[in-house]
């Protein structure tokens, strides 16, 4: 059995700064109360070196009296210091504690009474005490916060002779429209709630953090590693299933959480850190609500998005994107105009998708550069096929949110030659969240100017149908994801038959998107759907090739 002075002493110089100083009487417990640190004036006031497996209730037992009791266990379940006044029983004489949140446990300061060996007084102490605790302590959740986090963490990371530490980063996921449309308050009180989630899952040698807004921290000490951080972060995750609610609203916030392991995933602050940011991102980015152990290869996809977001700054004027041109058909099969789809042609990786660059132009502000360039680019191409033929554009929210849009798109159908009524504008429902009045401001005044406004990918996002009665729409373009199974799914086909109805009803055509099988395109023109895209009716092909596909489908004209 170790030297038990030794190892309590240097057990509370590692705790709490006030350890080291030698007139404080003061000790640390883990979480069941067994002692496990002690300054050196405790040591030799209460002799702890003849004890074996001291308790907190060994060396105070009036903590034991149910009142005392339920004040300690309150400092464990919030991290809220409060002072005891306790009262020795063979001599009567009153000594006040301060007991606080430590690192797996709690503290205990002596702060009147036999044990004040200072002329500071026991206010003063007190008061000392709780100064500390508010500067290592998130005064909202009572968690201990960013400081504090630093502290433990470099003053935990492990030996290899050492259990492994594991450090799990938790980002709330839809934490930030609760704050938009509930307001502050309810965010506030969201935080709480999730701070007592995730206290609520701890096990012993498990410590939560509040870094900073909707992000926290966990480190865990334990043997089995990855084990038992998998262990703790599904169960966090579960926790946060169950929705929230606030003033009578119930409001649902996940947590996505990222694992790095100590020493496998680093042995530094900055090295762990790291790992679990980009183990969280990895949760994040595959649908979040989900838990990620840090990898080796997640580090490798990460550097090649990073080599690529480089790249795309320079991609536009490296004449590196080209349009690629999708048939639109209007049963049984009569093209009247192709949809415009960007491609990006990087000069290592080959052709990126769309579904990869976009979001990174947008977040990198590079997409109305982007978008006007096939605006234009597209006009140009329309301008030279059948005057009957449309074109198709998307728009990206960031390129309708921008001021001038109106005057950009004018500008671009008069340097091509291009009638407005020839150019189709597809906006997601995502970009009418946002400025609704503006929104509606720029879409009529492209209706005025006589072009043709789609809603894409209707049914895969808010589905208001409000959106359908105020805005001008020409269009409600049908997701893929209820095509793909209609010929099989009695809910897909009554959806479809549902928008198609709907549709019709307000006076606008209907596409669908995605038709890859004759039994999905004799079904939609049963249905009376007006237009057909997908890869059964025609791939996306560059503007030379459309000549030669306009002269093949000639004869494709039954289904």
């Amino acid at each position: 059995m170790p030297d038990t002075d030794a190892t309590l002493s240097a057990s509370a110089s590692v705790q709490d700064p006030i350890a080291a100083n030698a007139d404080e009487i003061l000790s640390f417990y883990d979480e069941a109360f067994h002692l496990t640190g002690a300054s050196p004036a405790l040591q030799e006031t209460y002799e702890v070196g003849t004890l074996v497996d001291a308790t907190l209730w060994h060396l105070y037992p009036e903590l034991l009296a149910p009142a005392s009791k339920t004040t300690v266990e309150s400092v464990i379940a919030n991290g809220v210091p409060r002072s005891v006044e306790i009262v020795d029983a063979s001599t009567k004489s009153r000594r006040t504690l301060l007991v606080f949140r430590a690192l797996r446990g709690i503290g205990v300061l002596e702060t009147g009474g036999r044990s004040t060996r200072r002329e500071i007084g026991s206010h003063g102490e007190s008061e000392r005490a709780l100064l500390l605790h508010q500067a290592t302590h998130d005064v909202l959740t009572g968690l201990p916060n960013r400081r504090q986090f630093s502290d433990d963490l470099q003053n935990t990371l492990p030996t290899p002779s050492e259990k492994k530490l594991a450090l799990m980063q938790i980002d709330l996921d839809d934490f930030k429209p609760v704050n938009d449309t509930l307001g502050h308050g309810a965010g506030d009180a969201v935080l709480k709630m999730a701070a007592e989630r995730i206290r609520g899952a701890l096990r012993d040698g498990e410590v939560a953090y509040r870094l900073a807004g909707d992000e926290f921290a966990v480190i865990q000490r334990h043997s089995d590693q990855p084990s038992d951080a998998e262990y703790l972060a599904e169960a966090l995750v579960e926790a946060f299933k169950e929705p929230f609610t606030i003033d009578g609203i119930t409001v649902f916030v996940g947590a996505s959480i990222g694992i790095a392991i100590a020493p496998n995933d680093g042995n530094e602050i900055e090295q762990l850190m790291k790992a679990a940011d980009i183990a969280l991102y990895a949760a994040k980015k595959d649908g979040r609500g989900r838990a990620k152990t840090f990898s080796r290869s997640m580090l490798i996809v990460l550097e090649q998005r990073e080599m690529l977001r480089r790249s795309l700054r320079t991609a536009l004027q490296d004449n590196q994107f080209t349009i690629e041109y999708q048939p639109l058909v209007e049963p049984p099969f009569s093209i009247v105009g192709f949809e415009a789809l960007v491609r990006w042609h990087h000069p290592l990786v080959g052709v990126i998708p769309p579904n990869v660059f976009i979001p990174m132009a947008e977040a990198d502000g590079l997409m109305n550069d982007i978008g006007q360039w096939v605006l234009e680019e597209a006009c140009r191409q329309a301008a030279t096929w059948p005057s009957h033929f449309t074109v198709a554009v998307n728009l990206s929210p960031a390129e309708f949110l921008r001021e001038g849009l109106t005057d950009r798109i004018a500008q671009a159908l008069d340097m091509a030659g291009l009638r407005a009524d020839r150019l189709e504008l597809e906006v997601t429902e995502s970009v009418l969240l946002e400025r609704t009045t503006n929104n509606l401001d720029t879409l009529n005044t492209l209706n005025v100017l006589g072009i043709q406004i789609s809603l894409d990918d209707f049914g895969t996002f808010y589905s208001s149908l409000s959106y359908l009665k105020n805005f001008p729409f020409d269009t409600i373009k049908i997701d893929r994801y209820f095509i793909k199974d209609l010929e099989s799914d009695e809910k897909s086909q009554t959806i479809v038959r549902s928008i198609i109805g709907l549709a019709h009803g307000l006076g606008m055509r209907v596409t669908a998107e995605g038709v890859e099988a004759i039994g999905q395109a004799v079904w939609l023109r049963k249905e009376g759907c007006d237009r057909l895209q997908g890869y059964f009716l025609g791939m996306p092909m560059p503007a030379d090739a459309i000549g030669a596909y306009l002269r093949r489908s000639s004869a494709m004209a039954t289904l």
